[in-house]
């Protein structure tokens, strides 16, 4: 019989996660979940759209505590209760509805209480996530530097937000590895024999 598994991947912006992720996924038959795609169901969910779209175009609105804006950064300056909420219920469903891979959005936390889950942290050296950046966003140098320290303040300051603790503390993951000493596809399947290894048939 095949066992239930998720997989959760928190990255640092331009180590390759999302990417790893769905190798994965596609690999093991599982469904797989980026951070785009939860933020859809969670605006299906009934949150307004007015409101995440304020948060995306960094409109303040008054959060948990003070200063909000400032502390999440841009795109979640107008998390409230109600996202949070709802947000987790979602990643809790989609884990319980069938094995997948789940990207970003805290899920390690979330789902911390599972004993089908893995949680796996994927971090590069900074040249190697500047250069990905710079291919991925077309950026140059300069702009794929900004790019990473806004997303870095942005998702280290919102985890912490959301859990108490680090994105990158390694009593959170069951693994941290370093995308940049087998490539992103290696990667992958480096992190595939772990999943076989802990779970067996999938």
């Amino acid at each position: 019989m095949k066992k239930h598994v998720v997989i959760t991947i928190g990255c640092e912006c331009g180590a390759g996660g999302p990417v790893i992720g769905k190798m994965i996924a596609d690999s093991l038959g599982i469904e797989y979940f980026d951070r785009d795609f939860i933020d859809q169901v969670v605006e299906q969910a009934g949150v307004s759209k007015d409101v995440i779209q304020k948060a995306n175009e960094a409109k303040a609105v008054k959060g948990r505590g003070p200063g909000i804006g400032d502390f999440l950064g841009a795109r979640y300056e107008d998390l409230t209760e109600r996202i949070i909420y709802v947000q987790f219920e979602v990643i809790k469903k989609l884990a319980e509805k069938s094995s997948c891979v789940i990207i970003g959005r805290c899920a390690d936390y979330i789902l911390k209480d599972r004993d089908d889950v893995l949680n796996i942290f994927v971090y590069a050296p900074d040249e190697d996530r500047i250069e990905a950046v710079m291919k991925d966003h077309k950026f140059n140098r300069k702009q794929a530097q900004a790019y990473i320290e806004h997303r870095d303040h942005m998702l280290h300051s919102r985890y912490k937000y959301m859990t108490g603790t680090y994105r990158g503390d390694r009593h959170n993951r069951h693994m941290l590895i370093d995308s940049s000493v087998l490539g992103w596809r290696g990667t992958a399947q480096f992190i595939e024999s772990l999943i076989r290894q802990r779970f067996g048939d999938i």
